[in-house]
């Protein structure tokens, strides 16, 4: 640190001469005198020089004129009296000598805003479980948000049976609630939220009564096409042929009919349209849709059930033959599963006789989106899962280049080894179910649709936990992908937001 002397010597001053003048340095006031200033040996001579004046006689002008004749004029130099207007010049060099100003008023400090804003059930839970995960005691505050959070849950199920009560839903505005998230208590709404979004209700309910019934009756034929094996059908069309007999030989009177068995209906006929031949080749497929739905979810005791997995397998039986390109992928019963849970779970007893049927369609519409994910034949196509894991890249390029180039440059790390399940799965593979059933309100809710929302939710996830992917290898990132942290799904779902519109590549 520079010394005083250092600091108001100008650059090449070698001695005390070629200081600068003290004019520009010393601060002057005017109702300072101008003895007062002045250094001592100064204010000695200006007192000598007093003294020698003659004593006043009684019979002349003023004293204070002759006083004013015998002063030294260098009193009044400018050095000692300055005017008040001109501020003091700042230090060349960096120091300023001139008086501090007063002190201002400081402003209130402002609260610093929540990003994002949390949603109503975040909003009041989040304290409490902060407080319960550091092993704080409860007091009376956790009233005052349970109370709190209580009114805000309240009023959020309120604009939702609001909004549903309508004769014909805004889905605007259905809309808008949905990104925000059912809250707790809304098993009653959730349901019907989610078949609006889906486009399997209409919009206007006077059409419900008559939309429902006739998905009822589709999928009931769809059981008896599709689920029954081929010696059942065989024996069904052979009544009805032999009915249609009776009606046409009912003159003749005490002759059995005698039923033949052709080739294509022999159990052992390889034949393309043989029934037996087709049930064989898709064996394989139903032991692959049993073994997937007795994995699903062994956590919950509610997928355990015997009769909660015949209805998984059927749904996802009639899903294959219904999509030959499609047929079953493994997972499939993963994005099943929500669906089914959440209209098991409707209060509505109209509702618990149609659950599967229910469940069906909307799992249709769902998939609708994703189907050319599925599709291995599209894979390398501009629609297949390949394009779909480069748009991810892009949108996380265009948005954070440095993670981009460290993920996929310096470490090697592309979408296909973390976010191919991601996408294929709806990401019910990497949160907890109760948290991905919120996730899946802002998907199903989201107006660009849910194939765009979920691809800006997957580089949301990139994003937040980029400092650790920054600091990771190969392996390390590899293995914080495809176990992804718990995380705040509001926060998470706030950023996934603030990149809409741009996943059209």
């Amino acid at each position: 640190m520079q010394r005083d002397t250092d600091i108001l010597a100008p650059l090449g001053a070698t001695n005390p001469s070629q200081q600068p003048s003290l004019s520009c340095c010393v601060p002057t006031c005017r109702s300072r005198s101008a003895a007062a200033l002045l250094p001592e040996p100064s204010r000695h001579e200006a007192g000598a020089a007093f003294h020698l004046l003659p004593p006043r006689p009684s019979r002349s002008f003023p004293m204070r004129k002759k006083a004013a004749r015998v002063v030294p004029e260098w009193l009044n130099s400018p050095l000692w009296s300055a005017p008040p207007q001109a501020p003091a010049s700042p230090d060349p060099y960096g120091a300023d000598l001139s008086p501090p100003p007063p002190p201002k008023p400081q402003p209130p400090p402002t609260p610093t805003p929540t990003v994002p804003p949390p949603s109503y059930e975040q909003a009041v839970g989040s304290s409490r479980r902060a407080r319960g995960e550091a092993g704080w005691e409860g007091d009376g505050e956790d009233e005052d948000e349970d109370s709190g959070g209580a009114a805000l849950r309240a009023h959020l199920l309120s604009d939702f049976k609001l909004a549903l009560s309508k004769k014909v839903i805004n889905m605007g505005e259905l809309r808008r609630l949905a990104c925000l998230g059912v809250p707790e208590g809304g098993a009653g709404v959730r349901p019907l939220v989610w078949k609006l979004l889906l486009g399997y209700l209409p919009i206007e309910r006077a059409f419900w009564p008559h939309e429902l019934q006739k998905k009822w009756s589709q999928y009931s034929a769809y059981i008896d096409e599709f689920l029954l094996n081929p010696s059942e059908k065989i024996r069904r069309f052979e009544e009805t042929k032999l009915l249609r007999k009776k009606e046409l030989n009912s003159d003749k009177i005490g002759l059995l009919p005698r039923s033949e068995v052709t080739n294509e209906e022999h159990p052992l006929s390889v034949g393309k349209s043989s029934l037996w031949n087709q049930y064989f080749q898709e064996s394989e497929i139903l032991e692959q849709i049993d073994r997937d739905v007795k994995r699903t979810h062994p956590e919950m005791s509610f997928f355990s059930t015997k009769t909660n997995q015949e209805s998984l397998r059927r749904i996802l039986i009639i899903f294959s033959k219904l999509n030959p390109s499609i047929r079953y992928v493994q997972g499939m019963n993963e994005v099943l599963a929500p669906l089914f849970y959440v209209f098991m779970n409707d209060p509505d007893p109209s509702n618990s006789a149609s659950v599967e049927a229910d469940t069906f369609f909307c799992f249709i519409e769902l998939l609708s989106g994703f189907k050319n994910n599925y599709c291995k034949h599209l894979d390398d196509s501009q629609v297949g899962i390949r394009s779909t894991l480069s748009k991810l890249s892009q949108l996380l390029k265009r948005h954070d280049e440095e993670l981009w180039r460290h993920m996929e440059i310096t470490t090697k790390v592309y979408p296909q080894y973390y976010a191919f399940r991601w996408i294929t799965l709806l990401l019910t593979m990497e949160f907890s179910f109760n948290v991905f059933i919120h996730i899946w309100d802002a998907i199903l809710g989201d107006p660009e649709g849910p194939p765009e929302t979920l691809l800006r939710i997957c580089c949301a996830m990139l994003i937040i936990v980029r400092r650790r992917l920054l600091a990771g290898d190969f392996t390390a990132n590899i293995q914080l992908l495809q176990h992804y942290p718990p995380t705040n799904i509001d926060h998470l779902l706030h950023i996934a937001n603030r990149l809409r519109g741009s996943v059209a590549i």
